[in-house]
């Protein structure tokens, strides 16, 4: 298809109650959701239905934030992202399935074959939402005080996705021959050492398992500061971005397909799906209802401990005039730079006092959030689209089942109606349903489907 025929939807699958801290309080949803395997699989069945092409699990390697805060959030228990989509893959037939490991404490053999295997077990719909760890509650989960430095992160990023794209190819597709005739397993010809020696990692291999239906998972990333759109620019396939304003969307979008290309790449293999978080209603004032209910739920302790998260470095706001304007700069966190950016961004033009900012931060932590009936939601994601914004959405539901309810039921009608998304999968593998090739093995140079 071309690129203008229809947009991509992807469901950030929440854990516990919803995208929105306040969530859980809200009669409508679950107060256990982020350990109940039969709602995630509801959720997934829902925007399978739909004809979403993936779901979507962030992570965490540990607990993120202070006691007082995380004590009345629900989003702090949940599944292990691999695990769930694998047991989720038994439960739904077509919708892609894309977990977070982060490259700073994990080692590639391990996640290279944990993810050939959610491939294998799903029938070619694993995607690898790469990340760097970016809190230094993680790093004393790991024998480490704090984190390494951004650059030192993204450098071991890049080394690890290497090595554990190598060790995807280490079996060539057609290496299993399985005759019990001759007494020959396999093909030794095809098989290959990695022999892998960089300055992160030694790797040997062949990994043990052969190679992903869909040569390697899509490989998805969020890099927004400068080292994180480079690193984005070279391996990405779908990236995902926060960006609250078109102006900021059509930029980054922008950039990022330029340095693409720069480093030989082709725009329809580097997809931008841009976060939201539709909360629809009947009427505009049955939506913002919603919202000042959910508001209304979060304690103080969570709207600060966010604030404080996703800003960095401001560690007593309530030592500050709430009333006073947000200072267009602020001394550079470890955490998350680019939603930092973002966020001050966002304060500067709209001219937000801190309580406005940090009311704003626990809404949407700089996602585009957008409050109303299902034509001014649709009017929001067509108009992004179409001005090259973004080439798709990841749909993150304030309130779940609620929330994914009201979007499947009342949003996508109208943008079929617009012309703007599918009916139906076009195909067996997340690769296919996104239009992503197929990955060529280094090791032989060709695509040779497993299918075929």
């Amino acid at each position: 298809m071309r690129r203008n025929d229809e947009m991509k939807l992807g469901l950030y699958l929440a854990r516990g109650a919803g995208y929105h801290p306040g969530a859980w309080r809200d009669p409508s949803t679950p107060a256990d959701g982020g350990v109940d395997i039969d709602q995630y699989a509801a959720q997934a069945t829902l925007a399978e239905g739909a004809a979403f092409h993936l779901v979507f699990l962030a992570d965490h390697q540990g607990v993120i934030g202070d006691h007082a805060a995380v004590a009345r959030v629900s989003g702090i228990e949940g599944f292990e992202p691999i695990t769930l989509l694998s047991a989720l893959s038994s439960r739904t037939q077509n919708i892609g399935l894309v977990a977070t490991a982060t490259t700073t404490y994990y080692q590639p053999y391990h996640l290279a074959r944990m993810f050939a295997s959610l491939d294998h077990l799903s029938g070619g719909r694993a995607a690898w939402n790469i990340v760097t760890s970016a809190s230094n509650f993680e790093a004393q989960n790991f024998g480490e005080k704090e984190l390494p430095d951004h650059e030192t992160r993204y450098a071991r990023a890049r080394e690890f996705v290497e090595v554990a794209k190598g060790l995807w190819d280490t079996w060539q597709d057609d290496v299993f021959i399985r005759d019990k005739r001759s007494g020959t397993y396999a093909d030794a010809t095809k098989v290959h050492l990695l022999n892998h020696r960089g300055h992160h990692f030694s790797v040997r291999g062949p990994l043990n398992i052969s190679r992903p239906p869909q040569g390697y998972p899509v490989l998805v990333q969020a890099g927004a500061s400068d080292a994180g759109i480079a690193f984005a620019a070279e391996v990405g396939e779908v990236v995902y971005t926060a960006e609250p304003s078109l102006e900021s969307g059509k930029r980054y979008y922008t950039t990022l397909k330029e340095q693409a290309r720069a480093v030989g790449r082709e725009d329809d293999q580097v997809l931008v799906m841009s976060g939201i978080i539709p909360i629809v209603g009947r009427t505009r004032q049955e939506a913002s209802d919603k919202l000042q209910r959910l508001q209304s739920y979060t304690h103080i302790d969570v709207l600060f401990q966010e604030a404080s998260l996703w800003l960095g470095s401001v560690t007593d706001l309530r030592s500050i005039d709430l009333d006073s304007l947000v200072p267009e700069a602020l001394p550079q966190t470890n955490f998350i730079q680019s939603r930092q950016k973002v966020l001050l961004d966002l304060a500067a033009r709209q001219k937000f006092t801190w309580k406005q900012l940090i009311r704003h931060v626990s809404d949407c932590r700089g996602h585009r959030l957008v409050v109303g009936t299902p034509d001014d939601i649709a009017d929001t994601m067509v108009d992004v689209f179409d001005q090259h914004a973004a080439d798709g959405f990841n749909i993150l539901p304030a309130t779940v089942p609620s929330g994914t309810r009201d979007f499947v039921e009342l949003v996508v009608p109208e943008l079929r109606r617009r012309g703007k998304f599918r009916s139906g999968y076009v195909g067996e593998t997340l690769r296919e349903n996104l239009g992503l090739r197929r990955s060529l093995n280094r090791f032989t140079n060709a695509s040779v489907s497993r299918r075929s």
